[in-house]
């Protein structure tokens, strides 16, 4: 059988140009990178800025497990799914971060016959937006080191510097880190660290900008540090805002491929949704629902995280209102929701799927919270019985949620008419009555405790003293209304990755909170939850090389 990336090897991909022209976009409103990427123009997002919008369709998960759930790959197979019924439709992804690609779990660009290409170009280095947003991210610590050496005329306290560096990599040993060692010239020593790219500021401000316009206004809000009056010092303040855009001015441009079966993809940004707002830029959402009648778009791991900031930060701040929802599934994951090992997923065992298909009926609870009409889909395995799926049906069904099955995987397109139908039966039948969970006036500690409670079940939230502190300090400044980006482990429900299905009697802690002002929302860090991860014992950069003719192997 052949893995992911040797599918995507023998895709007959059309020229980007046709691609563009299936959508009704002009080859002179494209920028070809290649003959099989482009970037949206700027003249192309503002003549269809007055077009009707299309029906907004996002997919989501349950918690990830190892046994896998497949959320990427339903998103592109449902748009296959979708043009193959004669539907406009256009896929809006986000880009794949370097970490994941050589960490644990490779490649990020769907699976199968349900994938977008060029599979190797977008997992690694693709139109260069995430080194754009690195640049433009360390550009600015730079300015603000150089500022402290040459005088400091702000009074950067630099021992209340707030800004990291990054880069798009798994690598702990850069979590804290000593600069400016060395001789004078060398800097001023103190304490800093990296992030990685994904969890920059700079990459939120570039998902959520309206516009260029919007995103030069966000860079110059972003806190840096704070001077020895406790008063915020920003990038505006280091006149590193210019600079910075020169950076970004390509980068904010969505950018155009497309799926095995030459279905358009809009795939741009690439914030991760366990430890920042996990979705694509709202440029490429919008543009695509000018462009399509039906968009669909995912968000990242489970409901709780992925598709709680989808609604309560991105939809919230640009009046996105999504018709239906798909929550992904298996049920492989849901047997181990219920306590069966890796090892035994293939087995028929009804006691397990019962007892791990709280996960999903938790996550089904969210989701109806916020109003919109769900489909639930179970990504098919050829070991899954039909005993078990009739289970998982009549659950599901009972719940007042539309189900189908995606074999997606397999089939590409073809898998994915079942989900397809129910999803436009589902439009066609189910008003959505879109609403935030929470309102911005509520205090941020109200805000937390509504997602921890609700969406997480929590019984209550404790808060170390330096959150306490700085939750203090962020309603002082005039940021109590921001949403919350809560910052957790996406394997549980919980702050703690080990409690499975759907966990009850704890607690979240809340370690540490900041201010994001660009990006125009407030971080919670949870638990041990790290915004610079790590590589595993055995990642997958080892099974990743290159043949003598160029052809990249084991990128999946």
């Amino acid at each position: 059988m052949l893995n992911d990336i040797e599918i995507a090897q023998q895709a007959h991909m059309a020229n980007i140009k046709d691609v563009a022209a299936s959508i009704g976009i002009a080859e002179d409103d494209i920028e070809m990178y290649g003959k099989y990427k482009a970037k949206l123009s700027s003249e192309l997002i503002k003549k269809v800025s007055d077009n009707d919008d299309g029906k907004l369709i996002l997919v989501t998960a349950i918690n990830p497990t190892p046994a896998g759930e497949g959320k990427t790959t339903v998103t592109v197979g449902l748009g296959e799914a979708m043009a193959k019924l004669g539907k406009k439709s256009l896929i809006a992804l986000r880009e794949p971060s370097l970490g994941p690609c050589f960490g644990i779990k490779g490649g990020a660009a769907g699976g199968g016959y349900a994938q977008v290409v060029p599979m190797e170009d977008l997992n690694l280095h693709f139109t260069g937006d995430f080194h754009a947003i690195t640049s433009a991210n360390n550009l600015l610590a730079a300015m603000m080191d150089n500022h402290i050496h040459q005088g400091n005329e702000l009074r950067i306290d630099v021992n209340r510097i707030v800004f990291k560096r990054c880069m798009d990599m798994n690598d702990r040993s850069l979590r804290h880190t000593i600069v400016g060692l060395g001789k004078r010239v060398d800097g001023v020593p103190r304490e800093d660290g990296f992030v990685i790219t994904v969890a920059s500021e700079i990459m939120a401000i570039l998902c959520l900008a309206k516009d260029f316009r919007d995103l030069q206004d966000r860079l110059g809000r972003i806190i840096v540090a704070y001077n020895y009056d406790n008063e915020p010092v920003t990038a505006a303040d280091l006149k590193a805002v210019g600079a910075m855009s020169a950076l970004l001015k390509d980068a904010i441009k969505p950018n155009l491929i497309q799926t095995l079966e030459n279905t358009p993809a809009i795939v741009h940004g690439g914030p991760f949704a366990n430890i920042a707002h996990g979705c694509n830029s709202v440029m490429a959402t919008k543009t695509a629902l000018k462009l399509a009648d039906y968009v669909i778009t995912e968000a990242g791991f489970g409901a709780d995280l992925g598709a709680e900031k989808f609604f309560d930060i991105k939809c919230r701040m640009n009046g996105l209102k999504p018709d239906a929802v798909v929550l992904v599934a298996t049920v492989k994951a849901l047997k181990y929701n219920g306590g069966v090992p890796k090892t035994e997923l293939t087995a028929e065992n009804l006691e397990a799927l019962k007892k791990g298909i709280v996960n999903l009926e938790k996550h089904i609870e969210n989701l109806q919270k916020y109003g919109v009409p769900v489909v639930v889909t179970l990504n098919r395995f050829i070991t899954d019985t039909d005993a078990e799926l009739d289970f998982v049906k009549e659950f599901c069904t009972a719940r007042g949620c539309d189900f189908a099955l995606a074999n997606v995987w397999e089939k590409g397109g073809e898998g994915g008419i079942e989900l397809a139908n129910a999803v436009l039966n589902t439009l066609e039948t189910k008003k959505s009555n879109f609403k935030v969970l929470y309102e911005d006036d509520l205090s941020i500690k109200d805000k937390i405790s509504t997602i921890a409670t609700e969406i997480y079940g929590a019984d209550n939230v404790t808060y170390s003293p330096e959150a306490s502190r700085a939750i203090k300090k962020i309603e002082e400044m005039g940021f109590g209304n921001f949403p919350v980006c809560m910052a957790k482990n996406q394997y549980s429900l919980s702050d703690d990755p080990n409690k499975l299905g759907r966990p009850t009697g704890f607690d979240i802690n809340i370690r540490e909170v900041y201010v994001s002002a660009g990006a125009g929302f407030v971080v919670a860090i949870t638990g041990t939850i790290m915004t610079m991860p790590g590589l595993p014992k055995n990642p997958a950069a080892f099974n990743i090389s290159v043949t003598d003719d160029g052809v990249i192997k084991g990128l999946f």
